[in-house]
């Protein structure tokens, strides 16, 4: 049922994560100022093909896209649907929370001088605000029920 708000603001979201885990999140300065080192959701490749895994990121961004492209379809069942919401938005700050965690454990393994970030770090957050306009769409369709339904049972 695209034709709510709070469903295309959940296709939007889903739209987001999948372009999030295709780019790259930021990318690591070596120590001699030349050479950087990509970080994707995947992980980081190195130089001669060695490569630090963070599957996890993916994972948690995989699982947040899947669930925001199913919420769209649980329209008969509000109640679900917000709770699949609000879920969705403690998976996405989860996922900021292993973000930094891989950013400090593979900035001291790779001895890296520093960290540049990518704007690609930035979508998730945008899909959190998202979520939350989703989830008043949703409110609001569940209060207007409700008084739909108190109006009919006035009337018997």
């Amino acid at each position: 049922m695209i034709q709510r708000i709070q469903s295309v603001y959940l296709l939007v979201v889903a739209i987001l994560l999948v372009v999030t885990m295709c780019r790259p999140m930021g990318q690591f300065l070596a120590a001699d100022g030349v050479t950087a080192y990509g970080f994707t959701p995947l992980g980081v490749t190195l130089a001669g093909g060695v490569s630090q895994s963070t599957w996890g990121l993916f994972c948690i961004l995989l699982l947040s896209a899947v669930i925001a492209l199913s919420t769209i379809f649980l329209y008969r069942n509000r109640m679900l649907q917000i709770r699949m919401t609000i879920f969705n938005s403690i998976l996405l700050v989860g996922y900021y929370v292993a973000a930094i965690a891989f950013i400090f454990i593979l900035k001291g393994k790779l001895e890296a001088s520093g960290f540049q970030l990518g704007w690609a770090l930035c979508l998730p957050a945008v899909c959190i605000v998202l979520n939350y306009l989703a989830f008043r769409g949703i409110y609001k369709d569940e209060v207007m029920v409700k008084a739909a339904d108190r109006l009919r049972s006035s009337r018997r």
